[in-house]
């Protein structure tokens, strides 16, 4: 009984390191988020429609949420011995963050911005371009956020 167990887990972890690479996250291309988003005038809730929304939805989360972590690291290392200045700078930080998003990503969407404004911006700049499964989602969207929503000079 026992051999009959190991071989078993033998088998389970050679099959996990066969397959590894399926487990793997893979990058979406910029081809890919141009082939679904080709989709969102027609059929804004289909399928393709909600998938490029969410995507575009999810990369501003994240760069939020990146800021946010970030920041709350920074504090902590203040909070250790802050002096007023620092303290000062830290608040000013915080402001910046909660008045505008993704200070570091160097894209800031103000409050309120209509998520469905800031997919038009991106679609619209996945159809004027030719884009190739070479390049990445991400970048695009990234390049879109920067141009669109650049943080003001002194925010």
């Amino acid at each position: 009984m026992k051999t009959i167990v190991t071989k078993g887990l033998a088998l389970l972890v050679l099959a996990f390191i066969s397959h590894g690479s399926a487990l793997a996250v893979e990058r979406l291309s910029a081809a890919e988020l141009a082939s679904h988003c080709a989709q969102i005038k027609a059929n804004p809730e289909g399928v393709d429609g909600i998938f490029c929304i969410r995507y575009i939805q999810g990369f501003i989360d994240g760069a939020v949420a990146t800021d946010e972590r970030v920041t709350m690291n920074v504090a902590d290392e203040y909070d250790k011995e802050e002096s007023f200045s620092e303290r000062a700078i830290r608040i000013r930080l915080g402001q910046r963050l909660s008045s505008y998003g993704s200070y570091y990503a160097e894209f800031c969407l103000g409050e309120p911005v209509p998520l469905a404004d800031v997919v038009n911006k991106v679609v619209t700049h996945l159809e004027g371009k030719d884009v190739s499964d070479k390049q990445l989602a991400r970048t695009v969207v990234y390049t879109t956020l920067r141009k669109h929503y650049p943080c003001e000079p002194g925010n």
